[in-house]
C-alpha cells in the first residue's frame, strides 16, 4: 500500500483519488480553498441556485466508468442524469431561430434543410462523417492512452480528412477551422454553429486545427446531458464516492513545495512548513501553481510540448428572474454574435473595449432546484472573455467586466424577449473568480487536447521529470473539459498502479 498526496480537489483529481484508493493506496487529498469541485461550483441566493461552471455533461460514459470501477452503486444511482433535448437552441446573426434534436444525425440534417435552406443539413451532415473519421483517428491517442513517447506524430497529423476544393484554378484543403466553415459548409451560419463548438473552449477559430471537427461530432454522436440539481451535484456525486473509498480530505491547506529525496517525489509542504511524507504525489493544478512548488524545473513527460494557444477565461452572470420559465424552453441556447471578426479579435488579438453583443450561452434549466417557487426563474449566462485578472490591459479589472456583463444580457435578450423588464438581480462571477477558485493565472480555462497544430493544442503528459510526480486535471493531457478531466484520473490512476508500460483503458 502505497501512500498518496494529491495536491487540488477538481474533478479530476478526485477521479484519480477514487481509483487509487480502490487499488488499496491511502489517498490524501489537500484542497487549498473550503470546498471540493474546483471550477464547477455553486452559487446561492435568495431561494436560487445556479452552477457557476459548466452546464452540461458531454460522454457521461467516462463517469459512468469510474463509478463502475470504484463501487457498486453505479453513477445513476448517485445522480439523476437527464438528457437534453433539444440539445441546443441556436439564434445566429440574422435571427435565424434553429434547434437541433439531441444525439441524432438524422434529425440534426432536417432540422438544418428546414431552417436554413435545402442542401444544408446536408452539407453538415457530410461534415459529421469527415469529423467521425478524425475521431476514430484520434480517440484513443487523445483520450484513452498516455500521451505519446512520440507526440509530434500527433502534432504533425491532421486527421481531419483533406477534401479539395478548387477556386482560381488552385487546389485548396481546409486546414483550420475557419476553412472548414468557408470551404466546405459554404454558409456563415453553419461556419458560426462549427465556430461556436470551438469558441466555447476559448479556441479561435482562425488558427484552431481542423481536427477540432471532432468537438461538434462528440456531442452530435453522444449527446449532451444534465445533472439534476445542477453540475455541482456530480462533484458532489464523485466527492462522496471518494469518501467512501476512505480518500481524506485536507481543505484550507495550500500545498506550497513539493519534497523531493533521493531525485524523486517524496511528499508534500504545506505553507507552514509541515511536511506530509508520500511515495507519489499527484498535482490536479495549473502549471504555474504547481512551478512554484517544485524546486526545479518540470518538463512534463518525454518532451515539453510547444507554447500553449492565448489563454481565455469566462464570464458568467447569473440571472434571478421573476415570472416562470415558459413551456418548451430549450435548456441551452447559443446567441451567435452579430460581429465575429471583432469578437475573435477582442479575444485573440489587441482590440481593446466591449463586444455590443457576444457570443452567449444561455442556460434554462428546467429544475425545481435552482428556484424558490415556479414564480420564478434561473437563467446562467456565459461568454468567453480574456483571462486577465487586474491592471495588465485594457480588458482587465472589474469595470471592463461589469461592462461586458451588461453586453452579455443585451445579447441574451435576442434570445430571452423582455429579460430586463423581469430581472430582480444579477450576480457577475469574473475570471478573478475562477482564479480563486482554482489558482490558475487570470482565470484561464484549459481546452481538450487536439491533434495537428504542432502541438499547440496538446496538453503535456500526466508523467513528469520528477520521478513520482504526476500531474491530472485539465491542464495536463488530455486537457480540459469533464470527460477529459475523468480520463486523466484513469490515466494517472493506471501509471501508479501499473507502473510506466500502462497503455490505457481497452
Amino acid at each position: 500500500m502505497a501512500r498518496i498526496a494529491v495536491i487540488g480537489a477538481g474533478l479530476g483529481a478526485m477521479a484519480a483519488a477514487a481509483r487509487l484508493a480502490v487499488a488499496g493506496h491511502r489517498v490524501v487529498v489537500y484542497e487549498r480553498t473550503t470546498t471540493y469541485g474546483g471550477a464547477v461550483g455553486r452559487y446561492e441566493r435568495d431561494g436560487f441556485a445556479f452552477d457557476t461552471g459548466p452546464a452540461l455533461l458531454p460522454l457521461p460514459a467516462v463517469y459512468r466508468d469510474l463509478f463502475l470501477k470504484t463501487g457498486k452503486e453505479p453513477l445513476e444511482k448517485c445522480v439523476e442524469l437527464v438528457q437534453v433535448d433539444p440539445a441546443a437552441r441556436h439564434v445566429f446573426a440574422d435571427s435565424t431561430d434553429l434547434r437541433l434534436p439531441n444525439a441524432s444525425r438524422a434529425g440534426v440534417v432536417a432540422a438544418l434543410n428546414t431552417a436554413l435552406g435545402p442542401g444544408a443539413g446536408d452539407r453538415w451532415g457530410d461534415f459529421l462523417v469527415r469529423a467521425r473519421e478524425a475521431w476514430d483517428r484520434t480517440r484513443r491517442p487523445l483520450l484513452e492512452e498516455p500521451l505519446w513517447p512520440d507526440w509530434q506524430v500527433l502534432a504533425e497529423r491532421e486527421p481531419y480528412p483533406a477534401v479539395p476544393h478548387k477556386r482560381l484554378l488552385r487546389t485548396r484543403r481546409a486546414g483550420t477551422l475557419a476553412e472548414v466553415g468557408a470551404l466546405e459548409l459554404r454558409d456563415p451560419r453553419l461556419t458560426a454553429l462549427l465556430e461556436s463548438h470551438a469558441l466555447a473552449y476559448g479556441l479561435d477559430p482562425r488558427t484552431t486545427p481542423a481536427s477540432a471537427a471532432v468537438l461538434p461530432y462528440m456531442e452530435h454522436a453522444f449527446g449532451v446531458w444534465y445533472v439534476r440539481g445542477g453540475l455541482r451535484e456530480l462533484a458532489r456525486a464523485v466527492y462522496e464516492r471518494c469518501l467512501a473509498r476512505r480518500v481524506e480530505f485536507v481543505f484550507d491547506t495550500e500545498i506550497t513545495g513539493i519534497v523531493e529525496k533521493d531525485g524523486r517525489a517524496a511528499g508534500v509542504e504545506w505553507a507552514d512548513g509541515t511536511v506530509a511524507e508520500a511515495d507519489f504525489v499527484v498535482a490536479g493544478v495549473a502549471p504555474e501553481v504547481l512551478d512554484r512548488a517544485v524546486r526545479q524545473s518540470v518538463v512534463r513527460g518525454p518532451g515539453e510540448v510547444p507554447a500553449q494557444r492565448v489563454r481565455t477565461s469566462r464570464l458568467t452572470v447569473l440571472l434571478a428572474l421573476r415570472g416562470g420559465r415558459p413551456e418548451g424552453t430549450a435548456h441551452r441556447t447559443v446567441v451567435h454574435a452579430e460581429d465575429r471578426d471583432g469578437e475573435l479579435d477582442l479575444l485573440f488579438g489587441t482590440s481593446s473595449g466591449t463586444l455590443a453583443r457576444p457570443t452567449v450561452t444561455v442556460v434554462r434549466p428546467d429544475d425545481p432546484a435552482w428556484v424558490p417557487d415556479p414564480g420564478h426563474e434561473a437563467i446562467v449566462l456565459g461568454a468567453v472573455v480574456p483571462a486577465r485578472s487586474g491592471g495588465d490591459g485594457p480588458t482587465a479589472g472589474s469595470e471592463f467586466f461589469e461592462q461586458y456583463a451588461q453586453a452579455v444580457i443585451d445579447a441574451a435578450e435576442r434570445a430571452v424577449p423582455g429579460l430586463r423588464d423581469r430581472l430582480l438581480w444579477h450576480e457577475v462571477r469574473t475570471p478573478a473568480d475562477i482564479e480563486r477558485a482554482t489558482g490558475a493565472t487570470g482565470g484561464a480555462v484549459p481546452a481538450p487536447a487536439l491533434a495537428a497544430g504542432d502541438g499547440s493544442l496538446l496538453q503535456p503528459s500526466n508523467t513528469t521529470a520528477l520521478p513520482g510526480l504526476f500531474t491530472v486535471g485539465g491542464w495536463s493531457h488530455p486537457g480540459g473539459g469533464l470527460p477529459h478531466a475523468g480520463m486523466s484520473g484513469s490515466l494517472v490512476a493506471g501509471l501508479i498502479v501499473e507502473g510506466p508500460g500502462f497503455r490505457g483503458s481497452q
